[in-house]
């Protein structure tokens, strides 16, 4: 995605128009350079923010992590340093994994020392991450529609298929990973797209890749997530936030400016939302 794009994209028809659950902001933190990612470290009680700070392309040393406690206070601006554009984060085995354009960044939770990067060979463009159960950390690649999974500090490619649309968010809900896709035809000037994107359910034994019923081809989507049977996703180009339920159609739950990005929940009733744009983190609460 750009640092900011300046149009935004017209919402496809058929999308439900009342939200089927009201969500109020709670707080708003900000101060933040381009923040992508807002991920709940709830064992620590508090909030990683990922800061790109210029190109999300550009391998130029600017990025870096930011903390915040769980009622939006700011624990630390500059967290840990040395990193090039972070985006998605996940958390497993007291480590906290960043996407960073072709790698993968490792932090130790306790000490917020950088203590490794991972290579992922072939990677373009590295997005969002997620955790399953069994402690295996995943990464999207969003130029190249492949997911890969990270056992051990070891990268391996989990599916490559153009199926996956531009996958950017992910999210693993028990046996599968939840996928928001931006879209085929992705125009890099602008980050637009032929054709938006969707929800779909990759299975995490078979690897088998199913568009969620109802939620297909609706919006350029970046960050998801799941709290009980909803999914909920962000549209960056619009500024949305989507909610979606089985057997039902992607409903708008909150419209912020475009730049919604990555989002995070301590998984029961809140929503961390990054607005890149902005430079701020939004909290939601959910009714």
């Amino acid at each position: 995605m750009k640092t900011l794009i300046a149009s935004t994209v017209i919402a496809v028809a058929g999308i439900a128009a009342a939200p089927a659950a009201q969500a109020g902001e709670l707080w708003r933190a900000t101060g933040f350079e381009q923040p992508e990612s807002a991920l709940a470290d709830t064992a620590h009680n508090r909030i990683v923010v990922s800061n790109i700070v210029g190109d999300p392309g550009a391998a130029d040393g600017n990025g870096y992590l930011s903390l915040l406690s769980m009622d939006g206070k700011v624990i630390a601006r500059h967290w840990v340093d040395g990193m090039d554009a972070p985006k998605g984060m996940a958390i497993s085995g007291g480590r906290l994994y960043a996407a960073d354009i072709t790698k993968v960044r490792v932090v130790d939770l306790a000490s917020g020392r950088l203590v490794e990067t991972i290579d992922v060979p072939s990677a373009v463009f590295l997005n969002d991450m997620t955790q399953d159960g069994a402690g295996k950390v995943y990464v999207s690649d969003m130029l190249a529609d492949t997911i890969y999974r990270i056992d051990g500090d070891k990268p391996k490619l989990f599916v490559k298929d153009p199926l996956l649309a531009s996958p950017n968010g992910v999210f693993a809900d028990g046996d599968r990973l939840i996928v928001a896709s931006w879209g085929k035809g992705i125009n890099k000037a602008d980050f637009s797209t032929a054709e938006p994107g969707g929800l779909l359910s990759v299975d995490l034994a078979t690897k088998t890749i199913t568009p969620l019923p109802g939620a297909q081809n609706f919006a350029d989507l970046d960050g998801v997530i799941a709290i009980g049977d909803t999914i909920y996703a962000t549209a960056y180009m619009t500024g949305t936030l989507y909610s979606y339920k089985p057997g039902g159609k992607p409903e708008a739950v909150m419209q912020f400016k475009p730049g919604s990005a990555d989002v995070g929940t301590d998984g029961k009733a809140t929503i961390y939302v990054p607005l890149m744009g902005e430079g701020e983190v939004a909290a939601l609460g959910l009714d």
